[in-house]
C-alpha cells in the first residue's frame, strides 16, 4: 500500500472513530443523567474529550503526512508525541478528578441508581467498542500509525470496562432483591473508583511514549537495527569506524551516520562508491522511507564525525 493511501486509509479510520465516540459520549451524559450513574456520566465525559483528541489527532495526521515547507523544513512529524502528549496528560487529569469524587460519594453513602437503563447502555456501549477495536487494529495492520494504536487501545479499554459494568450492574439489580440491598447505593461510587483505576495505565503509557519523543530519547530497537545494517558496510576496506545518531518523532525516523575513512578512500571510483554504499545501509533498515530522514556522511577528519 502506498504512502498517499495509507494516509487517507488512517485518517478515514479516525473520523469514523470521532463520529462513533460523539455518538457513545451522548449515550453515556444522557443515560448517566437519566439512571443518577456516576460512573456512565464520566464515560460519557471521558469519551468526549475523547472525541476532542481524536479530532486534533485527524488535524494532524493530515499535516504529517504533507511535504516539508520552508518554515517547516523537518515536516510536522514533531507535532504527533505532542498531540498524543497532551491527549494522555487531559485523560490522565480526569482520571484523578472522578477518582476523588468517587470517593467523595462513598463517603457520601453513595445514590441510588436506575440498574435497567445502566445495563442498557453498557450493553449496547460494550458493543460499539469492542467492534471499534476489531475494525482499527484490521485497520492499522496495514497503516501503522501511532494515532490509530493509541485510538485502539482507548477503544479496548472502554469495551472491557463496559463490559465490566454489565456484570457489575446485574450483580447490583439481583442484590436489590437480598439481604444485602443496602449496599447497592454504593455500587455506582465504587465502580466509578475502579473505572478510573482502570483507565490510569493507558494515558501514563501514552504520555511516557510522547515525553521518550519529545526529548528525541534514542529508540533501543532502531539503534540496533542501524549498528547491524552497518556491520557488513564496515567490512570494506578503507572503512575505519563511524558514528551513528538516531531519534523517533511521531512517524518520522532520524537516522544520522558520519562514516571515517582513510583520506584517499573512493578515488578511483569516485561518488558512486558513497552511493553504493547508502544504497546498502538502506537496504538493512525496515523503515520505509517516506517515514525517515536519513543521512549519511563521509569524512577522513575524525573531528566531523
Amino acid at each position: 500500500m502506498t504512502a498517499p493511501t495509507q494516509a487517507a486509509l488512517e485518517q478515514r479510520t479516525l473520523m469514523l472513530s470521532i463520529a462513533t465516540t460523539l455518538a457513545v459520549s451522548a449515550m453515556g451524559v444522557t443515560f448517566g443523567l437519566l439512571a443518577g450513574s456516576r460512573s456512565i456520566l464520566f464515560d460519557g465525559v471521558f469519551s468526549t474529550l475523547d472525541a476532542a483528541m481524536s479530532g486534533l489527532a485527524l488535524v494532524v495526521a493530515r499535516l504529517a503526512v504533507r511535504e516539508a515547507s520552508q518554515r517547516f523544513q523537518h515536516g510536522f512529524w514533531h507535532l504527533e508525541p505532542m498531540v498524543a502528549g497532551l491527549n494522555g496528560g487531559i485523560l490522565l487529569l480526569l482520571c484523578f478528578y472522578a477518582f476523588l469524587n468517587a470517593v467523595q460519594g462513598l463517603m457520601e453513602g453513595g445514590q441510588e441508581l436506575a440498574f435497567g437503563l445502566a445495563i442498557v447502555y453498557a450493553v449496547v456501549v460494550a458493543s460499539a467498542c469492542f467492534t471499534m477495536h476489531a475494525y482499527e487494529r484490521r485497520i492499522n495492520r496495514r497503516v501503522d500509525s501511532e494515532f490509530l494504536r493509541i485510538d485502539m487501545q482507548g477503544w479496548l479499554m472502554a469495551g472491557l470496562i463496559s463490559a465490566a459494568l454489565v456484570m457489575a450492574f446485574a450483580i447490583a439489580l439481583l442484590l436489590e432483591r437480598t439481604a444485602y440491598a443496602s449496599l447497592t447505593p454504593y455500587v455506582d461510587s465504587l465502580l466509578l473508583a475502579l473505572l478510573t483505576l482502570c483507565f490510569m495505565p493507558v494515558p501514563i503509557g501514552i504520555v511516557r511514549r510522547a515525553i521518550r519523543e519529545i526529548f528525541l530519547i534514542a529508540p533501543s530497537g532502531l539503534d540496533s537495527e542501524v549498528h547491524a545494517a552497518m556491520a557488513p558496510v564496515m567490512a570494506r576496506e578503507g572503512l575505519l569506524d563511524y558514528y551513528s545518531h538516531v531519534a523517533k518523532s511521531g512517524r518520522g525516523h532520524f537516522i544520522e551516520i558520519h562514516i571515517l575513512t582513510t583520506p584517499d578512500y573512493g578515488a578511483q571510483q569516485g561518488i558512486a562508491v558513497l552511493d553504493e554504499i547508502r544504497e546498502q545501509i538502506t537496504a538493512g533498515l525496515s523503515i520505509p522511507p517516506e517515514r525517515r530522514w536519513f543521512t549519511v556522511s563521509f569524512t577522513a577528519d575524525p573531528k566531523w564525525t
